[in-house]
């Protein structure tokens, strides 16, 4: 490995760990004669220094372009396939012929944590399934029966206290996910005055429409502002029709993932246009 791969793949691991997380680009195909080959690797970080090259030109520089965006981009997507044309034009994958370019761009960061507020049987269930996909599972209620090593042995931690207290002094950033599934309304609602408006990836609320419906209500007539609300995932999760616990879990991950990775959440064959073998 060369002496920019090792530094990059050093970096790469310290942004895994936890420090600022980095974009990498590697050229997936490239045309005879350019000057970038198959596996050359340029690494960005957010403030815009680089590591490694792409040859430079305006390919390197809208490759850079693209990572910076990537790590700027609110929710990140992890992993995209992006096609250039030699002039560095961004090309639509459709568009992309053998001629051009085609770069992975990787963002790497701390795993992304999830904060469960309530640890009744939904979220014993989504903290189940959330740490099998690589969520960093926290999970807060104020009382010890639900909130303890126990009931949640998948959880990287479990806060039993005071909801308004732990969840103000919780480090919620652009890469915390909360989910609020606790045992009414009241609690809900104490939750999602708090993380509304705070910088999480994403904040979710579950509960049937006329529950909901009381919840933001009481939350708009208190001040909190609409912009706010109105990133409020409400009711949660996809429509999967689901009723039990586990179901209603399934339903919830899987609208993390939609946010955290991108998609357009219908069915992959209609995605893909593959007709069925007749």
């Amino acid at each position: 490995m060369s002496e920019h791969g090792r530094a990059i793949a050093e970096e790469v691991l310290r942004a895994a760990g936890g420090d600022a997380p980095v974009a990498v680009a590697t050229v997936v195909r490239a045309p005879d004669g350019a000057a970038i080959s198959m596996g050359d690797k340029l690494l960005v970080r957010a403030d815009g220094s680089r590591a490694g090259a792409l040859g430079g030109g305006a390919v390197e520089e809208a490759v850079a372009a693209g990572c910076h965006a990537a790590l700027t981009r609110r929710p990140r997507t992890q992993v995209e396939s992006v096609y250039y044309a030699l002039d560095g034009t961004r090309l639509h994958r459709l568009e992309a012929g053998a001629d051009e370019i085609e770069v992975m761009i990787e963002v790497t960061e701390r795993p992304a944590t999830l904060l469960i507020v309530g640890g009744g049987h939904v979220g014993q269930s989504v903290a189940t399934i959330a740490s099998h996909v690589g969520f960093s599972v926290v999970v807060l209620d104020d009382r010890e029966a639900f909130a303890n090593r126990e009931r949640f042995p998948m959880a990287d931690d479990v806060i039993c206290g005071d909801f308004v207290e732990e969840l103000r002094k919780f480090p919620i950033d652009g890469n915390t996910y909360v989910v609020c599934v606790s045992r009414g309304h009241k609690q809900d609602e104490t939750a999602l005055r708090e993380a509304a408006a705070s910088d999480a990836a994403y904040v979710g609320m579950i509960g049937s429409r006329r529950r909901v419906s009381t919840v933001l209500t009481h939350l708009a007539r208190e001040g909190v502002a609409q912009d706010a609300l109105a990133r409020v995932h409400t009711p949660i999760g996809l429509d999967i029709a689901a009723e039990t616990p586990e179901e209603i879990a399934v339903s919830i991950v899987a609208e993390l993932l939609l946010v955290r990775k991108g998609g357009t959440g219908q069915p992959l064959v209609d995605v893909a246009g593959i007709n069925q073998i007749t």
